[in-house]
This record gives C-alpha cells, sequence and structure tokens, in this order.
C-alpha cells in the first residue's frame, strides 16, 4: 500500500472509489486514452470507471513499494486532475515504469513534470537504481515531459506491451 506524495502544487495520494467521476473525466478523455501503453478502452460511464477503480485499489494492496497507483490532487482545491503510476513493465516485471495522466485541462501547466519528479524521489528513497517510462513514438508530450524531469531517451523498444515505444531512463543523478 502506497502513501502520499507532496509537491509545492499536489497531492500524489492513492485512489478511492469516490473518484470515480473525476477519474472518468481524465481516463475518458480520447486525448489521454489513446496515448496509454498499455492501450486502455476507452471508459464509457461512471460505472464502469468504478469497476476500473475496484480493480486498480485491490491491486494496490499486492504491490510493494516503491510501486502502486496515485490520483494527482490540486493541493489548492482538492481537485483531481490525473493519475500516476510506478508500475512494474511486463513482460518479466524487473523494470519499473514510471507514468502520469492528466486531464487536458490541466497540460501545460508542469503539473506532470511535478508529479514525475515525485514519483522519482520516491522510488529512489525506497532504494531503486532506475526507474524507465515508456511512450508511443508520436507522443511528443510524453517524451518532453520525460526530459524535463531529466529522464534520457535510451531507444526504441517492443519488450514492453507488445508495441513499438521509445523508452526513458533516470538515474538519481539525473533528476531535475
Amino acid at each position: 500500500m502506497v502513501g502520499q506524495l507532496v509537491t509545492e502544487r499536489l497531492l500524489l495520494r492513492p485512489w478511492h472509489i469516490d473518484d470515480d467521476e473525476a477519474a472518468l473525466a481524465i481516463y475518458g478523455a480520447p486525448g489521454v486514452s489513446g496515448w496509454l501503453s498499455p492501450a486502455m478502452d476507452r471508459v464509457p460511464d461512471v460505472a464502469a470507471m468504478r469497476l476500473v477503480l475496484q480493480q486498480w485499489t485491490g491491486e494496490a494492496a499486492r504491490l510493494l513499494p516503491p510501486a502502486g497507483r496515485w490520483a494527482i490532487e490540486l493541493r489548492e482545491n482538492a481537485r483531481v486532475i490525473g493519475g500516476a503510476v510506478l508500475l512494474p513493465l511486463p513482460p518479466r516485471g524487473e523494470d519499473l515504469e514510471m507514468g502520469w495522466q492528466l486531464h487536458p485541462d490541466a497540460w501545460g501547466q508542469g503539473y506532470a513534470t511535478e508529479a514525475g519528479r515525485a514519483l522519482a524521489r520516491w522510488a529512489f528513497a525506497e532504494g531503486l537504481d532506475e526507474v524507465l517510462a515508456v511512450a508511443r513514438p508520436t507522443n511528443d508530450r510524453a517524451g518532453a515531459t520525460a526530459r524535463r524531469i531529466g529522464m534520457e531517451w535510451v531507444g526504441e523498444t517492443e519488450k514492453y506491451y507488445d508495441m513499438r515505444l521509445l523508452v526513458f531512463r533516470l538515474r538519481p543523478g539525473d533528476l531535475l
């Protein structure tokens, strides 16, 4: 079970079932769901989003730190604007993926970079020596965010999720 991560503007906290409407606004947005790796079917309604959140909260109980899933909440008004993950990458789970997803209204304000840095600090404090981020080759925003965090592009692979992805790596000394 993961705890909360606090930044200047954000609170990263575990997802709750009653985050269903905010989560649907994020993961139901075509501008978000279309970029996810692995691909996530567009969530059609609040009831379906509740099922996804139930799955995520159940999964969270089985994950070993630093792995986890967080809701990204604005500290100023407690509005959920996105989600963040540190999850083992398939097929063997030997690499840990850092990821972030924001509602389109929250794009371009530095929130993904801020959340990513918090995830990385948490992962390194828990003893990891590197984290990875993967993105579809046409997802320029994800690549730009990874670079702002301090990640370096290390190549392309089809190792994860059976699709061609860009791979970015971050080590403790590279965190910006």
